[in-house]
């Protein structure tokens, strides 16, 4: 049972983070073809930056405790990223030098997008062979007590 709510939390962490990231790449490529104001495109991305970091050392650390090592060996490279754009206080986008660093952005922003897509696809196959395994189980389980009855009648 905990391992099925572990894949749900893990499938709404990535579901959230794919989001952020998204919309990230959708405020950049709208002010790369003026549909939106640089202040207003700024001040959208990085509202939302510290929950992507907090989320993406969430389920690192999730992935530490619970004994997925290679899934926790893949995540940590992006915290440790995350860790030190923050710590050399580059994690915000200045609205002075936007446009100056606007393809390298979306290029990270991209990067992101499919380590992010990657990990959901994991967690959505994990998750879908869990609940197939756990209907199975319940099947068989539920087949052999009916057989149980029966001779013992």
């Amino acid at each position: 049972m905990w391992n099925l709510i572990f894949w749900i939390i893990c499938l709404l962490i990535n579901f959230g983070l794919l989001a952020i990231v998204f919309y990230a790449l959708l405020c950049l490529t709208d002010l790369e073809v003026d549909q939106m104001d640089p202040f207003v495109a700024t001040a959208n991305i990085n509202r939302w930056i510290l929950l992507e970091f907090a989320l993406q050392a969430a389920l690192s650390i999730l992935l530490l405790f619970t004994g997925h090592w290679i899934l926790f060996l893949v995540a940590v490279p992006l915290t440790c990223y995350h860790a030190m754009l923050f710590i050399r206080r580059q994690h915000l986008i200045d609205v002075t030098e936007v446009f100056r660093n606007l393809n390298t952005d979306k290029k990270h922003r991209m990067i992101k997008l499919g380590v992010y897509m990657i990990f959901f696809t994991i967690c959505v196959f994990r998750f879908s062979l869990l609940t197939a395994l756990r209907v199975v189980l319940f099947a068989v389980n539920l087949i052999l007590n009916d057989d149980d009855d029966i001779d013992s009648h």
